[in-house]
């Protein structure tokens, strides 16, 4: 089990193999998003930032949840809950077809006196396709089990 103790700021872990399909992306687009570039080849085609169909960004950030989920539960990772997104940016789009790995760095540690059983870690998440170009950044800050006495 990977306690708030245990995170060292600095450190960057890097996993993830998310491959994006045509019909993740329209399902998701049609109840969330329901923009024609998420939906329609020619509405996408005619885009100038897109080009061709394209997930929509809550879409990128629900698969990298995703990532972030299977691999810090594998690794033994508890978390307590988030307190929310800082900085995100959609920094390139993300096409059926894509397969996309996430980097997480710890930034910084902080543990309230207030609640001793729990802690605050902040990371810079950056995600990439399968190409290494960076799709989407942003911070999150975890709250993290403290290790008992």
């Amino acid at each position: 089990m990977r306690y708030f103790e245990d995170y060292v700021e600095g450190h960057i872990e890097r996993f993830g193999a998310y491959r994006v399909t045509r019909e993740e992306v329209m399902d998701f687009a049609s109840k969330f998003d329901p923009q024609p570039f998420h939906l329609d080849d020619d509405a996408a085609a005619a885009s100038p930032i897109f080009g061709r169909l394209a997930a929509s960004g809550w879409h990128s950030c629900a698969m990298v949840m995703r990532m972030l989920t299977d691999h810090w539960t594998e690794d033994g990772y508890f978390s307590l809950g988030g307190t929310g997104v800082d900085e995100l940016r959609w920094v390139k789009p993300v096409y059926p077809g894509d397969v996309l790995s996430a980097e997480a760095e710890v930034l910084s540690k902080s543990a309230p006196r207030s609640r001793p059983e729990m802690g605050f870690v902040s990371f810079r998440i950056a995600v990439f396709n399968q190409n290494d170009e960076p799709v989407m950044t942003m911070k999150v800050t975890n709250i993290q089990q403290r290790r008992p006495a």
